[in-house]
């Protein structure tokens, strides 16, 4: 079982940065891949970004690449992703996922999910 909470979301102008930040609890951290998913009013969830339980390796949606990086620190139990040059697109709420897999970018694979941040960006 691993719990998630994320944080560092908020509001931020076009072209800004915002750095979130996903804690997990449970000693199993390390076991797990990682990723962001992202959910905009009215729209379905959207993979974002992955990362595999050793850091390795990591996947991008094609909508954030070159401008999102999603890293890890298992001796922190956390989870990252960078989100530079922000666009009004990015806005939505934000979940940090486990899952068993090596590394996913399908949001059915995941099998622990965090309450989400929301983040907002103004053009």
């Amino acid at each position: 079982q691993v719990q998630l909470v994320e944080s560092g979301g908020g509001l931020v102008q076009a072209g800004g940065s915002l750095r979130l930040s996903c804690a997990a609890s449970g000693r199993t951290f390390s076991s797990y891949a990682m990723g962001w998913v992202r959910q905009a009013p009215g729209k379905e969830r959207e993979f974002v970004a992955a990362i595999s339980w050793s850091g390795g390796n990591t996947y991008y949606a094609d909508s954030v690449k070159g401008r999102f990086t999603i890293s890890r620190d298992n001796a922190k139990n956390t989870v990252y992703l960078q989100m530079n040059s922000l666009k009004p697109e990015d806005t939505a709420v934000y979940y940090c996922a486990a899952s068993q897999h090596p590394i996913s970018d399908s949001a059915a694979e995941y099998d622990y999910w965090g309450q989400g941040t929301q983040v907002t960006v103004s053009s």
